[in-house]
């Protein structure tokens, strides 16, 4: 049923009593109505503020990525370096990861490599391993990445001929859902069957990934990020489109259906409800894009409009509603289910966007009081080729030691940032492999963001020329 304007305000009370600004970024709360505010900041013996983080970033003699004093790095996985099982490169293109517990002490990650178009386009797209294969024109896909306890390292292909694996998420029951930012059908840029879905992949259970089979029910439409409600069940996910720009969705279960392995794949394609968020104010008053937000603490009341044709056959999902029936936002990227909801990125805003103009956003859904409230607001970075802002945040996870790890994807300088629980931000590593030139320097973004299950070593990935890299330090709360 439609949230009333009684009950979307008094939860707006509840859900924005906590919120204050501060820092450069904003505040952020990692749980709803957590207080974020100076007092939780670290103090010197002279009740100084500290400085969040870990420190300034040092320069790596190596050239590939700056750390805090006391951090290390080792590459796991370099495409074209480094070699699946089957004696194949590594696939080019990392993208979206996550880690899941393995047996005595293995960590297993599932890898997007997000490469769009013919194979032929790719010095190193996701080999067609025989019975993982649901297009064999397409080059993209997931690897899954086995690291040992003693440091080595297998890899294999767990689902191939898939088009542009973007982001994706992990789910209660231990698989990867990988989500195609693309929305080819069969016959175009030269793919023989339709793209655009969402893919489970089992890094338990190489078996279970034999017959590839979209998740038709989840619709078809440029997909980025999706993550599973564990206690009711729905799945919301994220779209990364534009003209016009795109949607933040709710896929709600058919009546007794349960959740758990290879469950989705058997869903028909039009099992539940797939709908789209439409926001409005205090006030009651719809909001048409999440860039009309200027405020940190912002809150919105979120109904959900159901799509028409979600496998759409004639008009792309997003261009079904008419004005003022569903809220937009541009590049609606990574998702993270932490602390009862879902947190998620919209990456930037510009003249594509009726609101104000940003360097990024960071939304938190709940989904008991229906509503999604502002947690970090990035402003417009006037110079991304100097040290000390950030633009285009992408990827994100939440932290073990509190508040977030974002990815980022703009323009200059590439960094993995932080923001801490009272709304600051800090530097955590600086991509320094520079694939331009001198005069031109340019540097690929981050993705793939997360903790290992013991939350010692954080993984993530340089998208070109696809790099996947294990950070370990001195972790602590970084305030």
């Amino acid at each position: 049923m439609p949230l009333s304007r009684r009950d979307f305000t008094a939860r707006t009370v509840i859900a924005g009593a906590g919120v204050a600004l501060t820092g450069t970024v904003g505040a952020l709360a990692t749980a709803p109505g957590a207080l974020a505010a100076d007092d939780s900041t670290r103090r010197d013996e002279h009740g100084r503020p500290c400085e969040p983080g870990y420190g300034p970033l040092r320069p790596d003699p190596a050239g590939l990525l700056a750390l805090p004093a006391g951090f290390t790095y080792r590459v796991i996985t370099h495409s074209g370096v480094t070699k699946l099982d089957s004696g194949e490169s590594t696939p080019s293109g990392h993208d979206g990861t996550a880690a899941f517990e393995g047996h005595r002490g293995v960590t297993l990650l599932v890898n997007n490599h997000e490469l769009k178009g013919p194979r032929t386009r790719w010095a190193h797209p996701v080999p067609l391993t025989e019975g993982l294969v649901y297009d064999p024109a397409a080059a993209g896909g997931c690897t899954v990445v086995e690291v040992r306890r003693g440091g080595e390292v297998a890899e294999w292909v767990g689902i191939a001929g898939t088009s542009t694996n973007c982001a994706g998420g992990s789910t209660p029951w231990g698989t990867w859902l990988t989500c195609e930012e693309n929305e080819d059908l069969a016959g175009k840029n030269g793919m023989t069957k339709d793209h655009g879905y969402v893919f489970e992949v089992d890094p338990h259970d190489r078996r279970a990934n034999r017959e590839p089979k979209p998740v038709k029910a989840f619709g078809r439409y440029a997909h980025e990020a999706v993550v599973i409600d564990p206690r009711q069940g729905h799945a919301y996910l994220t779209e990364d489109a534009s003209g016009p720009n795109g949607l933040l969705y709710r896929w709600t279960p058919p009546r007794g259906f349960r959740h758990g392995r290879g469950k989705l794949r058997d869903l028909a394609a039009d099992a539940g409800v797939l709908a789209a968020a439409k926001c409005f104010d205090s006030a009651g008053r719809f909001v048409d894009d999440l860039s009309r937000a200027t405020k940190i603490g912002t809150v919105y009341g979120v109904d959900w409009v159901e799509v028409a044709d979600r496998d759409a056959r004639t008009v792309p999902v997003r261009k079904q509603f008419a004005a003022g029936a569903v809220t937009r936002a541009r590049k609606l990227e990574g998702m993270w289910w932490a602390d009862g909801g879902a947190y998620f990125v919209s990456s930037y805003a510009r003249e594509e966007s009726p609101g104000a103009a940003h360097d990024g956003q960071v939304w938190f859904y709940d989904p008991k009081r229906r509503t999604v409230r502002l947690t970090v607001l990035i402003g417009v970075n006037a110079d991304p080729s100097a040290e000390g802002g950030y633009d285009g945040p992408d990827n994100i996870t939440v932290s073990p030691y509190g508040g977030l790890v974002i990815a980022e994807d703009g323009s200059g300088l590439q960094h993995l940032f932080g923001a801490t629980e009272s709304g600051r931000t800090y530097p955590l590593a600086r991509n320094e492999l520079n694939i331009g030139t001198a005069e031109e320097p340019e540097y690929s973004e981050f993705a793939g963001v997360c903790f290992s299950p013991d939350g010692r070593t954080l993984y993530a990935n340089l998208q070109d020329p696809g790099i996947m890299l294990a950070i370990t330090g001195p972790w602590r709360r970084a305030h």
